[in-house]
């Protein structure tokens, strides 16, 4: 049983990673959290790009505990928004010490957006993997556009608002076996999968 640790303390992601992570890796594996470590206090994502910020929890996790870590950052890129909101995704409307959730986030992408044509944009995701002999960073992408409103109860984040051109359908609305197939965070994890299959067996 090889242990991992995934710094983040959201349960409903570890839970995502590990459902796609149990379809491609070979070998019995375990997911800690940074809750499960004791790890105290926030990291300070500080990076510019989606790579940069999940070597930074990456490393802060394995730090702590020794263990082999990954960490994921993800967010989403709109094309007539310069590529926001970007590494800001999940604070994205932020601000004044508020501290935005998905709705409100999507709110304001919404509005962003209503002069727009171009809807087009893509989820990206970045996992970074570190050990004692070893690092890289993976990435996954999927592309879509923002829907004029929310559908569906499913997923978080933008999900609601983004339709899928592979998927021909919102996220908010596929179910979540269905999703983890084809998203950015899946191709992420896939192509992590890939390489801890070649390093544990």
């Amino acid at each position: 049983m090889v242990q991992f640790v995934f710094a983040s303390r959201n349960k409903h992601k570890a839970g995502e990673v590990a459902d796609i992570l149990s379809r491609h890796l070979n070998f019995e594996f375990e997911i800690l959290t940074l809750d499960d470590i004791g790890f105290e206090g926030e990291i300070i994502e500080d990076g510019k790009t989606f790579e940069e910020n999940a070597m930074i929890k990456a490393s802060a996790a394995f730090g702590k505990s020794a263990l082999p870590s990954f960490a994921d950052d993800s967010g989403l890129e709109v094309d007539s928004l310069g590529g926001a909101p970007g590494i800001y995704s999940a604070r994205y409307a932020s601000k004044d010490g508020f501290d935005a959730d998905d709705n409100d986030n999507n709110a304001l992408l919404l509005k962003n957006l209503e002069d727009k044509e171009n809807r087009d944009g893509q989820f990206v995701a970045a996992v970074a993997f570190i050990s004692k002999d070893t690092s890289f960073v993976t990435r996954g992408e999927v592309k879509g556009r923002i829907l004029h409103e929310p559908q569906g109860n499913g997923g978080f984040g933008y999900d609601p608002l983004f339709f899928s051109y592979e998927a021909n359908e919102c996220f908010g609305v596929l179910p979540r076996e269905e999703k983890n197939k084809i998203s950015h965070r899946a191709r992420a994890f896939e192509a992590l999968a890939k390489v801890l299959n070649e390093k544990y067996n």
